[in-house]
């Protein structure tokens, strides 16, 4: 069975999976990573270990959703690089064993936010009003902790997995 939606919503994941570890690759070199892990853009914002684990839990729930099983959000609490690394690469083999035919995308899908408050969307809107903004959105906060703590990043730091694309004036 042809999934070209579920193969693209595949391959955004992966990509972004790859570019948070990115991210984190550039910051362990630069300042004390584990350290990092406790800070916060703001207050009342969750740290930056907690930012990774909900960067991963976005592509964890679409793929145990498609898969039939029940969504099991990782804890917030991440302690160490060695598990946020081990998140990140535990969600890239969720994702790549995603299975399910575009035929998914036509189901509802029930969307906790909160005590006693949840939504229920068309699994594309799902995917593109819930899914997506969630992982760039603490995929970038992760990105500012980082920048705030001097961690040398940059835009294409963010957007590395554009690099294949690049090309430069001149080129064939």
């Amino acid at each position: 069975m042809s999934n070209p939606e579920i193969a693209e919503i595949k391959r955004i994941f992966l990509s972004r999976l790859d570019a948070l570890n990115h991210i984190l690759d550039v910051a362990e070199k630069h300042l004390d990573l584990e350290a990092a892990l406790q800070e916060r853009l703001a207050p009342d914002m969750f740290p930056l270990g907690t930012q990774i684990a909900f960067a991963c839990n976005q592509p964890r729930g679409f793929a145990q959703w498609s898969a039939g099983n029940p969504v099991e959000n990782l804890g917030r609490d991440v302690d160490s690089v060695a598990m946020a690394r081990s998140h990140i690469a535990q969600t890239r083999e969720l994702v790549s064993a995603i299975s399910a035919g575009d035929a998914k995308l036509d189901e509802d899908k029930r969307i906790g936010l909160g005590p006693g408050r949840y939504c229920v969307l068309p699994a594309r809107q799902y995917v593109s009003d819930y899914l997506m903004p969630n992982l760039y959105f603490h995929i970038t906060t992760t990105y500012a902790i980082l920048r705030k703590l001097g961690a040398p990043l940059g835009k294409a730091d963010y957007m590395s997995f554009l690099a294949p694309h690049v090309r430069t004036e001149g080129d064939a």
